[in-house]
């Protein structure tokens, strides 16, 4: 009876620490964007075509419905969490077709000002990115009756997507001030790849916490884990090839 009673507190601490780690995550997304998105929105000084503003709101919707599912399964709310998956699974196809589109949109615009390249360049970040949260996301769909899998995956997936975010911190710190006139190039890719380290952090504590709970990581952060950061650091030398060039160009 005290092994059960043990596991039951065991698994209902589990469920509040992936809560709090969802929330965590919004947090990232939110503060992430307040300097250089919320708050020039809300001064006037924020001009982007519409289809921008979409892309932002489904991204951000996910991070709420990430986190309004884990705090439902948390308390109790299994079923409700349940139904509410196939909204999940409608914005993350949403969010890929946006990604494209704004991928598109934004090489079209720098192929005029004269910045092709560097465009084509950067947008195997948004597009690799995209490719990982998808697969990952498809994978959490998949082992939808593994629990343990499961959420493992739904939160890999989620950090997949905040180096955007805090990426934002480090451009509004270190970035050099626009040009006075003309268009400012896009930024060099090698400045993603600080960003997206700082965010795997988060992936590092929900190892850390395996290691104390379980006696050893789960493979789905072992492997995925390996996976986002080969991603992470191959970045630089991909996003230049003639033949990423070529596809981009397509």
């Amino acid at each position: 009876m005290e092994m059960a009673i043990g596991g039951r507190a065991s698994r209902d601490v589990s469920r509040w620490f992936y809560a709090w780690m969802a929330l965590a995550c919004m947090a990232v997304a939110v503060l992430g964007f307040m300097p250089t998105y919320f708050m020039p929105m809300v001064q006037g000084r924020f001009a982007a075509p519409p289809i921008v503003h979409i892309h932002g709101m489904l991204f951000f919707s996910w991070t709420v419905l990430f986190c309004v599912q884990t705090w439902l399964v948390a308390s109790g709310g299994t079923l409700a969490h349940r139904s509410w998956g196939l909204l999940g699974i409608s914005i993350v196809t949403a969010m890929v077709f946006m990604t494209l589109a704004v991928v598109v949109e934004g090489i079209n615009r720098s192929e005029a000002q004269g910045f092709g390249f560097e465009k084509r360049a950067f947008a195997w970040i948004q597009v690799s990115g995209m490719a990982f949260f998808g697969t990952v996301f498809t994978l959490a769909i998949v082992n939808l009756r593994k629990a343990d899998v499961h959420k493992r995956l739904m939160l890999l997936a989620t950090i997949s997507l905040l180096d955007a975010p805090i990426a934002r911190w480090f451009l509004t710190v270190l970035a050099p001030p626009p040009p006075a006139e003309g268009f400012a190039p896009p930024p060099p890719v090698f400045v993603s790849v600080p960003p997206a380290i700082v965010a795997d952090l988060l992936l590092v504590a929900a190892i850390v916490y395996d290691w104390r709970t379980r006696g050893r990581p789960h493979p789905v952060y072992l492997v995925g884990g390996a996976c986002l950061l080969a991603l992470q650091l191959t970045r630089v030398p991909v996003s230049s090839t003639a033949a990423w060039q070529a596809i981009a160009g397509w």
